[in-house]
């Protein structure tokens, strides 16, 4: 047990104080005016007429225009750096293939490495040049709190690093894409001294019905901040994707084959790691594209305590989407109804529903819908590493990206709950609504780390993200799955799908009485044992 009984009390109480207000979902019994608000804001953002949303369109700055009438509208105050808007600048870069090179040198003999069959190349913000001896480091992690560590500083000190991108299966889904994520093992090799990093992927089979492909592979292409304080990577010289045709020809003579290699990570083994003989040298050339802004949208609901109201709870989703893609016949529009404008629909009526109550909550609590999360959570990292209040004062985020509200709300996912105290307070508002609370059923698709949360996780500021919940072999099961595969990032994502208004807008209270919880609580705690607290950013 992780609470005292006392503890237990307090939060029972608070649990009353927060109900206080909000009142729980068996007492109410219409829900066709909450339902209607939410998808009111649902029907607009996924009409045809935005276009997809996708960052740096007409289509997005429309949404973004109906975010903050609505903000204004509800009451809320401007919290960006332009009334509601954090402008954030950004600039696209593509490689050169002409003027960029990979070649392995060994006792005076050269083998290329053939961009786009061997190798793959990053562009970077600025053209680099590097010639520096290999070193093979495994999995290439080093993650103290669950005792692994691949390299020791003396392995790579100088050297180009080469690892496999797959992280072993004895760690946790949360943590096996978060320990292999670019930016927090590049932190920890450019500590111990590494100019660059070059991964191996594991090969992913090609879909049955995947058409081959035509032509040459397109220029890698990057999306980067202009601020340069924000570079992802600062310092490297060169990063790259190993094919296995680039691997067999760096491990030739070394006794070891991509497949052996393979075989070793597909069965979640430890890989040995040994240093390359010769070097690799690189020359990275790269294009700058036409460079664009897009903001995220902030509003602020004052909080009442003349202490705490210093201190904030932010309120997420990102009002992105994937825009227009392809050609020919058929529908290339991307609407995101459920990604992300079912999010973004939740933030503003739970805005609308903490507005409205007549003593607001203890802390500040900042409504946010964000840019550039499908081009890699891009408005999250910049609000959470330029936010527009004091980091230290942000205390928890509360994250909704498609949370799917497909059928009714019996269960509710909550990822990252066994990470922090937020989980307690999670599962204290969902079951004082009847709605049973269950941990990601899913670990392997490391959902915790795949959205805009784990941006504030990089910060040390606990963090949840919600996805409607269902039991084994139900119907519900069956209608989550399908969606997955029929819906997930396809033009079909549009407003003529099935969706329960009605759980939505349960959904959007609870989250409601959720944030008044945490804003009136205890500030939120990471618990010692999870990895997260040892590898956040302090």
């Amino acid at each position: 047990m992780r609470r005292t009984a006392a503890a237990l009390l307090v939060s029972f109480s608070l649990t009353l104080a927060a109900h206080a207000q909000i009142p729980l979902l068996s007492e109410r019994t219409d829900w066709s005016e909450p339902a209607a608000a939410w998808w009111s804001h649902v029907q607009y953002l996924a009409d045809d007429k935005l276009q997809g949303r996708r960052t740096g369109t007409p289509g997005y700055d429309a949404a973004v225009a109906y975010v903050e009438s609505q903000f204004k509208a509800i009451g809320l105050k401007p919290a960006g750096t332009d009334g509601y808007k954090q402008q954030i600048d950004f600039q696209p870069m593509t490689l050169d293939l002409e003027k960029s090179s990979a070649v392995l040198k060994h006792q005076g003999a050269s083998t290329p490495l053939t961009l786009g069959t061997d190798v793959y190349l990053t562009p970077l913000l600025k053209n680099s040049a590097v010639e520096a001896p290999l070193a093979f480091i495994g999995y290439g992690l080093r993650i103290p709190a669950k005792h692994i560590n691949n390299y020791t500083d003396a392995d790579v000190k100088g050297r180009i690093v080469v690892f496999y991108n797959y992280p072993p299966e004895h760690l946790l889904g949360p943590q096996r894409a978060y320990g292999r994520s670019n930016d927090q093992r590049w932190k920890a090799l450019k500590a111990a001294g590494a100019v660059g990093m070059i991964q191996i992927a594991m090969p992913r089979p090609a879909a049955a019905d995947a058409p081959p492909a035509k032509g040459p592979a397109p220029a890698p292409s990057a999306l980067y901040f202009s601020d340069p304080s924000l570079e992802s990577l600062p310092g490297i010289k060169v990063v790259g994707t190993l094919t296995d045709a680039g691997a067999a020809k760096l491990f030739a003579g070394t006794g070891h084959t991509p497949a052996e290699l393979t075989a070793l990570a597909k069965a979640g083994m430890p890989i040995p790691s040994f240093k390359l003989s010769g070097t690799l040298s690189t020359v990275t050339t790269s294009v700058a594209g036409t460079p664009f802004r897009a903001p995220n949208v902030i509003g602020m609901v004052e909080g009442s305590d003349s202490k705490l109201k210093k201190e904030y709870v932010v309120v997420s989703a990102h009002l992105d989407h994937l825009g227009v893609r392809g050609e020919g016949a058929g529908d290339h529009l991307y609407n995101g109804a459920m990604d992300n404008a079912s999010g973004s629909a939740s933030v503003i009526e739970c805005a609308k529903i903490l507005m409205a109550q007549k003593t607001k909550p203890k802390r500040s609590i900042l409504f946010i819908t964000l840019a550039g999360e499908e081009l890699g959570e891009l408005g999250s990292s910049y609000f959470a590493r330029k936010p527009t209040v004091p980091k230290q004062d942000i205390v928890a985020d509360l994250n909704m990206d498609m949370y799917l509200p497909l059928f009714p709300l019996r269960y509710i996912e909550v990822q990252g709950m066994a990470e922090s105290t937020l989980g307690n307070d999670a599962r204290a508002a969902f079951q004082s609504n009847d709605v049973e609370v269950q941990f990601d059923k899913q670990p392997d698709e490391n959902r915790f780390v795949r959205s805009d949360q784990v941006n504030f996780v990089k910060q040390g500021i606990p963090a949840l993200a919600f996805k409607f919940g269902w039991t084994p072999d139900s119907p519900e099961m069956k209608t989550f799955n399908e969606w997955v595969k029929t819906r997930y990032h396809k033009p079909s994502d549009d407003l003529n799908q099935p969706v329960d208004k009605v759980a939505a807008a349960q959904f959007t209270v609870v989250l409601a009485q959720l944030t008044t919880r945490v804003a009136n609580g205890p500030r939120p705690e990471w618990y010692p044992e999870s990895s997260f607290a040892l590898t956040a950013t302090k």
